[in-house]
């Protein structure tokens, strides 16, 4: 029996690769804002041919990726999508996500960076990595305090669930630490970040913004800190931009898409400046 040609199996790779690629088009042209969509408003998306589109249509269709419902017929993303979303969180390590964000951090500023997880009411440190300088600040992984104290705790309370939030607050007494902590966690909620000095550690100034899981949840905050001999006020406003960014990076990574409150505030008050880079002190 005569062997296929070298380019036949070329052209077949080609097609079949070029196939998937079509397929992945037509998954990625939903969206929250596009949750369902016709023949022609797909094909406006993805600029196929009306029979390869359906032929690709029915394919996914058959292996419970896409569903068609309704007259005139309509088309949306099916179970089989949820299935792989729940296997790709499912493998989510925030600290290994995070890791290099982190490291990041540190490396730029000087500085120790660290991550914090939100459990029930505390938040507990997952990930340090400390300052190289001789005086450097450190709590330590597996550190735990209540999210109404220090600059991580209090990023996780000024931006989570509202009514969760309420149940916290409200479990307090009615005192001028409360009235306070409130007052703090409305200017974090307009500026995007939290800073807090010798809160927690005598000397240390910190810096901490929020970051959240895929349905917006937040479920941590990454910060920074360091000495207050060494940390400037102007150190800080750099640290605030760096540790917002941090989160945001790391939401992404953890399948939050959409804009936090928090941005657009920001976006609507002062327009975006640029940022002078902050260079580790020996």
């Amino acid at each position: 029996m005569a062997k296929p040609h070298e380019s036949d199996l070329d052209d077949a790779g080609a097609t079949s690769v070029r196939a998937v690629d079509r397929a992945i088009a037509i998954l990625q042209s939903f969206s929250a804002e596009n949750p369902t969509m016709s023949v022609i408003d797909i094909q406006k998306r993805v600029g196929l041919s009306r029979p390869t589109l359906y032929r690709l249509l029915h394919t996914l269709s058959q292996r419970g990726l896409i569903q068609a419902e309704g007259d005139p017929q309509r088309f949306r993303l099916a179970h089989g999508v949820m299935s792989l979303a729940h296997v790709w969180l499912k493998a989510l390590d925030a600290v290994q996500i995070a890791r290099p964000i982190v490291e990041g951090l540190r490396d730029v500023t000087g500085e120790t960076a660290a991550l914090f997880k939100l459990q029930d009411d505390r938040g507990i440190c997952i990930l340090e990595c400390e300052s190289r300088h001789v005086l450097s600040i450190s709590r330590g992984v597996g550190d735990s305090l209540s999210i109404s104290q220090g600059a991580t705790g209090k990023a996780m309370l000024a931006f989570m669930e509202k009514d969760r939030q309420t149940e916290f607050l409200n479990r307090m007494p009615r005192d001028a630490h409360r009235a306070s902590l409130e007052q703090a966690l409305a200017i974090a909620r307009r500026k995007g970040f939290t800073t807090s000095q010798s809160e927690i550690i005598l000397g240390a100034v910190a810096v901490a913004a929020p970051f959240f899981d895929h349905r917006g949840a937040v479920v941590g905050a990454v910060g920074l800190y360091g000495p207050n001999v060494r940390v400037s006020h102007d150190h800080q406003e750099e640290f605030a931009n760096l540790v917002v960014e941090a989160g945001r990076k790391i939401s992404g990574l953890l399948g939050f898409q959409s804009k936090d409150l928090a941005a657009e505030e920001r976006q609507q008050a002062s327009p975006v400046k640029p940022r002078p880079r902050v260079r580790p002190q020996s």
